[in-house]
């Protein structure tokens, strides 16, 4: 799906409809998701990828939960 939005609508930038949209940030936990689970991803998808993880907001969404010290233990897992 990343790769038919890129190719139909992503001529005017990064994003999967070209600038940033809702969308975008619907899947920002997705891309972290699938960088925390290494997933190797076909070439146009890694680019999205790419660009989300070096969105300023995603910096920042990432740098704040390096500092959280909150955390939920659940012992069925």
């Amino acid at each position: 799906m990343w790769r038919e939005c890129r190719e139909k609508f992503g001529a005017e930038g990064d994003m999967l409809f070209g600038q940033f949209t809702i969308a975008d940030a619907m899947y920002a936990p997705v891309v972290s998701r699938f960088a925390t689970y290494k997933v190797k991803l076909e070439p146009v998808a890694q680019t999205y990828a790419e660009a989300v993880w070096a969105l300023a907001d995603m910096q920042e969404w990432l740098a704040a939960a390096e500092v959280e010290s909150e955390t939920i233990f659940d012992s069925k897992f």
